[in-house]
């Protein structure tokens, strides 16, 4: 099993491509594949049928998935896509921080 530094839910920026520089929410992570799918960003067109009776088809605007590698996780403190660290806290637990700042994310 593989695991990535993006999880759901986070705010990451885009390191390269059409959305460099973007900022966006993490819908959906894909550990298997390395891939993430980020809110409103890396759109691409998609051709649907129509499945039921009345039911429309055509073409429909969705986001697509990108590699996670393509992605930093964006911290509030430097205002920018950072590499992130694992860190382990008094009690035990293991909290992500900034590798510049050492903010928790």
């Amino acid at each position: 099993m593989t695991k990535l530094h993006i999880k759901k839910g986070d705010t990451v920026v885009i390191g390269s491509g059409d959305d460099k520089g973007a900022k966006g929410k993490v819908l959906q992570v894909s550990p298997k594949e390395g891939k993430v799918i980020v809110e409103g960003l890396n759109i691409v067109s998609k051709h649907v049928k129509p499945r039921k009776q009345g039911e429309a088809g055509g073409i429909v605007k969705a986001e697509a998935a990108m590699y996670a590698c393509k992605v930093n996780i964006y911290c509030p403190s430097c205002g920018k896509g950072v590499r992130v660290k694992m860190k382990k806290l008094d009690n035990g637990d293991v909290v992500r921080v900034c590798a510049k700042c050492g903010e928790s994310l």
